[in-house]
């Protein structure tokens, strides 16, 4: 019997949450082409499942973005409420640097 059919966590689950737990994590803006805005978030290590992340908050904030060399680039100024999403996604607070 799989463990997931009760609902419980799974080895792989137990290991992400320690994972994101020492993530330290970098939010930027950064001005692109026609003063289009972008918002970066980084820091991430290979234990996370940085493209559900992206997934996550491209459909929170409503938003366009993509995932490239581990960085998530989403369209926008999504600075402040990054942060919240994240934290609420299970990142430490403090591990959350506004740059």
């Amino acid at each position: 019997m799989d463990s997931n059919e009760f609902g419980l966590p799974t080895e792989a689950d137990m290991f992400e949450e320690i994972a994101k737990s020492e993530q330290q994590i970098r939010v930027s803006i950064q001005a692109r082409r026609y003063g289009k805005k972008i918002t970066l978030v980084e820091g991430f290590d290979k234990h996370v499942d940085i493209k559900a992340i992206g997934k996550s908050l491209k459909e929170e904030l409503a938003c366009g973005g993509t995932v490239k060399n581990n960085v998530i680039e989403l369209q926008g100024d999504h600075k402040k409420k990054v942060k919240i999403i994240l934290v609420r996604l299970g990142f430490l607070e403090e591990s959350i640097v506004e740059v």
